[in-house]
């Protein structure tokens, strides 16, 4: 059920106070976005008493290990039962797939709520309640929104965490989903403590001697059609061998600032046999999330991505996937 005003702030603020026992989850390879997300929650419960555990399908970066309570998030599948918690709230995930929990989630028992609080386009129902919506910056913009909605004091390590999220999916403010409220919420989480070097230093200043070697081969490979005004690159699984997840991050972020190309795309094998392609624009007229959804997969109209089956071959002609 998706009630688009605040009394979808109030109506989840009361199903959390009458819960028993919390279950918070995110999406796979979970982003600052999303692992703050949830800490920031994990704060807001703490401070209520109320019970939860918190899980990723897979562990966040050791880099996001600034962020209060990261430690807390689990990330394997056999330290829980879902059956055991009366609500679950999913957060920064436009699709439930992507918990790795959806059948689950979908064949949930029938005392068993889910509110699903995201700033993505949704892509499936499921939810009892959704708190969504697609114009803010990031998941922890709508999350502080959520937070002011039910008078809910936020702290040193709440203001932290809705930062962190929101400088990093507003691309430190050049996305186009950066309000004037998302400047005014960040200078509000400065004032209650939210530690500004320590977020950038974490973020964006912590690139690895492996991940700028990682980084070159992307740059060396990176293509222009001019044609369509789309430009590209590829990452195989032979150049990423060894190669922490935590350093193939950002790689398609910092591509997006060609100049001359409406959207930039990024392909990179998995272990799993298939293709991870993460698709980014600056353009003002271009939606790549369009591409993504064909493909499978969801984001933002200058941010998606998505998954497909097949492996990168280099011909005489160019890459293919086969």
């Amino acid at each position: 059920m998706f009630i688009n005003n605040e009394l979808s702030y109030n109506k989840a603020f009361a199903k959390i106070k009458q819960a028993k026992n919390i279950f918070l989850a995110t999406h796979e390879r979970p982003d600052v976005d999303a692992v703050a997300s949830v800490c920031a929650f994990i704060e807001f419960l703490k401070n209520l008493n109320i019970p939860y555990f918190a899980y990723a399908p897979n562990k966040p970066p050791f880099q996001f290990s600034f962020i209060p309570h990261m430690e807390k998030i689990n990330y394997e599948r056999e330290s829980f039962n879902l059956n055991n918690y009366d609500l679950i709230i999913v957060l920064d995930c436009g699709n439930l797939k992507r918990t790795k929990l959806h059948e689950e989630i979908k064949n949930r028992n029938a005392d068993q709520y889910l509110i699903e609080i995201d700033h993505h386009i949704k892509t499936e129902d499921g939810a009892d309640l959704e708190i969504r919506e697609p114009n803010l910056s990031s998941t922890t913009e709508l999350v502080h929104k959520f937070f002011k909605a039910n008078k809910i004091k936020i702290n040193k390590n709440i203001a932290t965490c809705i930062l962190s999220g929101i400088l990093t999916d507003s691309g430190n403010f050049i996305y186009q989903s950066t309000s004037d409220k998302t400047i005014e919420i960040s200078g509000e989480m400065l004032k209650y403590g939210a530690n500004l070097p320590q977020i950038i230093e974490n973020t964006w200043r912590n690139k690895s001697l492996s991940a700028l070697k990682i980084w070159g081969t992307a740059l060396s490979r990176l293509e222009l059609n001019k044609k369509y005004g789309i430009a590209f690159s590829v990452l195989t699984l032979e150049d990423i061998e060894g190669v922490d997840e935590e350093d193939l991050e950002g790689i398609s972020n910092f591509l997006g600032n060609l100049e001359g190309a409406k959207a930039v795309m990024l392909l990179r094998e998995q272990k799993d046999g298939t293709i991870r392609g993460s698709l980014r624009s600056a353009h003002p007229t271009v939606d790549v999330s369009v591409l993504a959804r064909r493909l499978g997969g969801g984001g933002h109209a200058k941010a998606s991505g998505f998954t497909i089956e097949g492996k990168l071959e280099k011909t005489e002609s160019g890459w293919i996937i086969v």
